[in-house]
């Protein structure tokens, strides 16, 4: 209990620490949000009451602890632009999102497992170096040339699925898991690459523990040796990993989502930083930050299971 309270605490720091700066920092842009209200040709007058209506005439710090005091109550604010609660604007674009990433790391997943695996068990066999070029080949291409090449292939010339566009759940689960095929394998033929050469890197070392050899002498099988006794043992870094490319993925797949017209996180918070509408950044970014954190606890939390020393704080010295 201890090590969850100490990991909660550490992790609210980080919450605030970041959403601080990033007020302070949107607050610093050289932009004049007022000007972009009241219009280029606006009077003095005109500038001086949209500030003093949007509260821009007080301190940055008092600004920030009345947003956060909003926060802790729910209230995020409005969009400056649209003046839509900026609540509901990021539940309507977070279960694009969220749909994204869930599917993109599941494809990962689907890949890294089992070629991580075989290629511990196989390590320096053609299958072994068969799969690292395969894996070397997707690395080096960026997640947009692999987008653009799938809808080459799976949407021009064999007419299997869109191209671009979303369609919500409600509308047919068929035809929304079409529209999330592509963007989830773009992102998850890079993804998978990382989780497939930490994996393998551990599993070797993993078994070339005496404890692997035990379980050889008893007669165990090797499907069991693998996957019950070396994978755990295994698993510490390629979980850091994995909650790694989870947490980027909320708000670092603007990309995916541009080129797919996919109405995710990261491009409705694009948008916000083109139009200079804070509120909406403001908000975007402490979702992004309170996923980044809560992912990080969940890791840490799989530590605590995979290895009880993390838990007790014991060492090996």
């Amino acid at each position: 209990m201890r090590f969850i309270w100490s990991k909660i605490t550490h992790l609210l720091l980080v919450v605030l620490a970041v959403t601080m700066l990033t007020f302070v920092m949107t607050d610093r842009l050289p932009a004049d949000i007022a000007a972009e209200i009241a219009g280029h040709g606006a009077s003095a007058a005109e500038l001086a009451e949209v500030r003093e209506r949007l509260g821009l005439n007080r301190p940055v710090l008092l600004r920030y602890a009345t947003w956060i005091g909003g926060v802790c109550r729910g209230e995020f604010g409005k969009s400056l632009i649209t003046e839509q609660p900026v609540s509901t604007a990021l539940r309507s674009h977070l279960p694009v999102t969220l749909e994204l990433l869930a599917l993109s790391q599941l494809f990962a997943l689907l890949l890294a497992l089992p070629a991580g695996i075989i290629s511990a068990w196989r390590s320096g066999s053609p299958l072994d170096r068969v799969t690292g070029t395969f894996a070397f080949g997707c690395a080096s291409l960026p997640n947009y040339a692999l987008a653009m090449g799938l809808v080459f292939l799976f949407a021009l010339k064999l007419k299997l699925l869109p191209a671009t566009g979303y369609t919500p759940l409600n509308a047919g689960i068929g035809a929304n898991l079409k529209g999330f095929l592509l963007p989830a394998l773009s992102i998850a033929l890079v993804e998978w690459v990382t989780l497939m050469r930490v994996l393998r890197s551990d599993l070797i070392a993993t078994l070339k523990e005496d404890f692997i050899l035990l379980a050889r002498c008893k007669g165990l099988p090797t499907w069991r040796i693998l996957l019950v006794h070396a994978l755990r043992p295994s698993c510490i870094t390629f979980i850091t990993v994995l909650g790694m490319q989870t947490a980027s993925l909320i708000g670092g797949a603007v990309i995916i989502e541009t080129v797919f017209a996919l109405p995710g996180i990261g491009r409705l918070l694009v948008t916000a930083i083109f139009a200079q509408d804070f509120p909406v950044i403001q908000g975007g970014v402490l979702l992004i930050t309170v996923s980044y954190v809560c992912i990080n606890f969940l890791v840490d939390l799989c530590y605590a299971a995979l290895d009880p020393r993390v838990r007790t704080g014991v060492t090996d010295g």
